[in-house]
């Protein structure tokens, strides 16, 4: 079993305005790698500094999502499925980033580890902060690759408990 869990910051409402990405590498239940990098996105328009503490001069010379694409594409390869908290969000970031670049998105199936929190546990309410309480993982929300890294051990916790139920995590 290999997934990539993937958390996008963005600067702004709009999808293609990835400022930061998390990105960890799972193999059988262990993390095997994590990478998190600072995207200059489109445009200076920034309006969820408040949120994750990202601004335009943090990125402003940083490389852009198509730029970057050679380090985190390969990431995407001999996965079963990609997993996101909230994948919905994620999964249509990666797509308009992809878009605006030009580049074609990965086919990747997303597992979203808010549906898995609510199936699996019953866990109510089921924002990041309160699934990584459940299970004591700890976080620094709304930055990139902490956020990833929770995702991950997450998504762990399901397919051991898949493991030990017999039963399907999604």
């Amino acid at each position: 079993m290999r997934f990539l869990a993937i958390d996008f910051e963005t600067s702004n409402p709009h999808r293609n305005s990835a400022c930061a990405v998390g990105l960890v590498l799972v193999e059988n239940t262990e993390i095997v790698k994590k990478v998190s990098y600072l995207i200059r996105p489109p445009t200076d328009w920034f309006s969820f500094t408040w949120l994750h503490g990202i601004s335009w001069e943090d990125v402003k010379k940083e490389p852009t999502f198509s730029e970057l694409w050679i380090n985190i594409e390969p990431l995407f390869q001999n996965i079963d499925f990609a997993a996101a908290h909230n994948a919905s969000f994620d999964r249509s970031v990666l797509k308009a980033c992809c878009e605006y670049a030009g580049i074609p998105a990965p086919a990747v199936e997303f597992k979203c580890t808010v549906q898995l929190a609510r199936k699996l546990w019953k866990i109510y309410p089921t924002k990041l902060p309160d699934v990584c309480a459940h299970f004591g993982i700890e976080l620094n929300h709304h930055q990139a690759l902490s956020d990833t890294v929770a995702c991950a051990q997450i998504m762990i916790h399901a397919l051991r408990h898949f493991s030990i139920t017999g039963r399907e995590p999604y």
